[in-house]
C-alpha cells in the first residue's frame, strides 16, 4: 500500500510503498478516505514524544471505509477501567501504533464507529481527536452548563474550534481569545458573545471590566499568560488545561485561586464512554468541524508547514484515497 512514513526526526513523512503486517486477533482493515492532523503529529516529527520508533505512519484522526460503510475510528487505545484517568499501557493510535496516514490501517474492532450521517468523509476525519479533547475538557472535567459564561483561550485550533462549537451547542455564553484580528472576526461568524486581543495591552483587565469574570476558563497553552488567564475567574469558577505549547506557568498567585476557590484541572484526550457521549452530541446538534484545509496525501509537507506556523483557524485533513496521485 502507499502510505506517509516519518523515517527520522526533523523531517516529515514521505510517499513510501509499504507492506502491512498480518491482521492479529481481532483486527479489522479499513480503508482510509481521509486523516485529520494534528499538532501531536507535527511534534512527533520534532522528537518531542517519547518511545518513537522508525519507521512509523502518524494520524490518529480516520474516516474510512469498512465492508462498503463509512466510519470512524476511535484512537484510544488501552484507556483501561478508571473513567478519571488512562491507564499505564494507554497511547492513541498512529505512534506507536502505525496511523492513519496510509492507504490502510489495522485496528481492533472495537474501536471502529459509524460515521455520523450529516457529516462528510472529510468533516468527519476531523472530529476524533479534538473532538475527544473538547468534550472531555469542557463536559467532563469542565462541567460546563447552560447559561455560564466561558473563556477559550487561543481560539485557531482543531481543539478548541471544537471546544467553541461545543460550548455554543450547549447554550453558554462563549468568548474566545486570539493574537489574530482575522481568526477573531470570524469566530464572531460562529456566534461568540465577545472576543479579546491578548497582544493588546492590559487585554485581561478590560476584558474582566467587561464580562465581570467566567465561570469556565478552557486553555492549551500555559505559559506567562495563564497567570492573567486565573484573573478572569468568577467566584468557585473552573480552569481546564489540556496542553502546554507556552511551558511552565509563571507568576500565577495561589491567593487568587485560594480566595475565589478556583478548582485547576488537567485534562487529556477522554475515554471510551467520552467519545461514545461525544458522537452522540455532535448528531444530536449536527456540529461540523471547522476545516481550515484539505490537502492531498502528495502535498502532506505543505500540511505540516501550517502546522508548524500555527496559522490555520480549525482542523487541516489530508485526501488519502485518491490523493496520491
Amino acid at each position: 500500500m502507499k502510505a506517509l512514513v516519518l523515517n527520522a526526526f526533523g523531517t516529515y513523512p514521505q510517499p513510501t510503498e509499504l507492506q502491512l503486517p498480518a491482521l492479529e486477533a481481532g483486527e479489522v482493515q479499513v480503508e482510509v478516505l481521509a486523516a485529520g492532523l494534528n499538532r501531536r503529529d507535527y511534534y512527533i516529527t520534532k522528537g518531542l514524544y517519547p518511545g518513537v520508533s522508525f519507521p512509523v505512519v502518524l494520524g490518529s484522526d480516520v474516516c474510512g471505509l469498512l465492508n462498503g460503510q463509512e466510519v470512524l475510528i476511535n484512537p484510544n487505545i488501552n484507556w483501561g477501567n478508571d473513567e478519571q484517568v488512562q491507564g499505564a499501557d494507554y497511547h492513541i493510535l498512529g505512534m506507536p501504533s502505525w496511523g492513519g496516514l496510509a492507504e490502510y490501517v489495522q485496528v481492533q474492532k472495537d474501536r471502529i464507529y459509524p460515521k455520523p450521517g450529516h457529516l462528510s468523509s472529510t468533516e468527519a476525519a476531523a472530529l476524533p481527536l479534538a473532538g475527544l479533547t473538547a468534550y472531555r475538557a469542557l463536559f467532563v472535567r469542565g462541567r460546563l452548563q447552560a447559561g455560564e459564561r466561558i473563556l477559550i483561550n487561543g481560539i485557531g485550533g482543531g481543539v478548541a474550534s471544537m471546544t467553541c462549537l461545543f460550548a455554543l451547542a450547549a447554550g453558554a455564553e462563549v468568548w474566545v481569545t486570539s493574537s489574530s484580528p482575522a481568526k477573531l472576526s470570524e469566530a464572531q461568524n460562529w456566534g461568540v458573545k465577545g472576543i479579546a486581543n491578548y497582544k493588546e495591552e492590559h487585554w485581561a483587565k478590560s476584558l474582566l471590566k467587561e464580562t465581570g469574570g467566567f465561570d469556565l476558563i478552557i486553555d492549551s497553552a500555559g505559559g506567562k499568560g495563564f497567570a492573567d488567564l486565573a484573573k478572569l475567574t468568577k467566584p468557585a469558577a473552573r480552569m481546564v488545561f489540556y496542553g502546554g505549547t507556552k511551558g511552565k506557568i509563571d507568576g500565577l498567585s495561589p491567593q487568587i485561586l485560594f480566595w475565589r476557590q478556583v478548582t485547576l484541572m488537567g485534562s487529556t484526550m477522554g475515554s471510551d464512554a467520552d467519545f461514545e457521549a461525544m458522537l452522540a452530541f455532535v448528531t444530536k446538534h449536527k456540529i461540523r468541524p471547522i476545516i481550515d484545509q484539505v490537502y492531498p496525501a502528495k502535498a502532506v509537507a505543505d500540511a505540516f508547514d501550517t502546522l508548524e506556523k500555527s496559522s490555520q483557524l480549525g482542523k487541516l485533513v489530508v485526501a488519502i484515497k485518491g490523493g496520491f496521485d
